[in-house]
């Protein structure tokens, strides 16, 4: 397959959005998305402020953070998608686009996430501080290329190519993450 295949197999992924509308990230050509597993009761949820502030400074320039609720570690997204919204909303105004909880890991995962771990199989900054993080609680991180925890991020360029891959402890506001951001932006 080769990468304009992929591109495209990977924005036509049937999603569904949190108030159970058809979407796909193809409604986003166009724009530079950033893809969030995230989770409410998680250690990284206060992450949610970062990544709304970013949106909001970013989104006139082409920037979407797309957020996909998973209860896959530790049990920290277990509410409905009607819990997860009001949560967001009222607890960290969150107005990025949020999607339908899925599952992101393990071998039940979403085949959007299948197609972002397969296109990006590690991050672009180690995650070695986070894996042993992790262990250190007693929780065995995941084998790569699956994603270890809650708040890992994809970059996807305008054009639908992954571009980047970041560990769940990179904040919003990282260097690392706002160049790979910017120069996505300005292409």
């Amino acid at each position: 397959m080769s990468d304009g295949d992929v591109t495209s197999a990977i924005e036509a992924i049937p999603l569904r959005t949190i108030d159970g509308k058809f979407a796909t990230l193809a409604d986003f050509t166009g724009k530079v998305r950033l893809v969030v597993n995230v989770a409410s009761k998680c250690g990284l949820t206060p992450q949610y402020a970062g990544l709304e502030s970013l949106y909001r400074a970013r989104r006139d320039a082409g920037l979407v953070v797309l957020g996909f609720p998973a209860n896959d570690f530790a049990g920290q997204e277990p509410g409905s998608d009607d819990d997860i919204q009001t949560f967001c909303s009222t607890q960290y105004d969150v107005t990025f686009p949020m999607f339908a909880k899925l599952v992101a890991t393990g071998p039940d995962k979403h085949p959007l996430y299948a197609a972002l771990t397969s296109a990006a199989p590690a991050p672009v900054k180690s995650d070695e501080g986070m894996r042993e993080r992790l262990a250190k609680h007693g929780i065995a991180p995941t084998a790569r290329p699956e994603i270890p925890w809650n708040f890992e991020k994809f970059v996807i360029g305008r054009d639908g190519a992954v571009i980047a891959r970041f560990s769940p402890d990179t904040a919003a506001d990282d260097p690392a993450l706002l160049d790979v951001i910017e120069a996505a932006l300005a292409d």
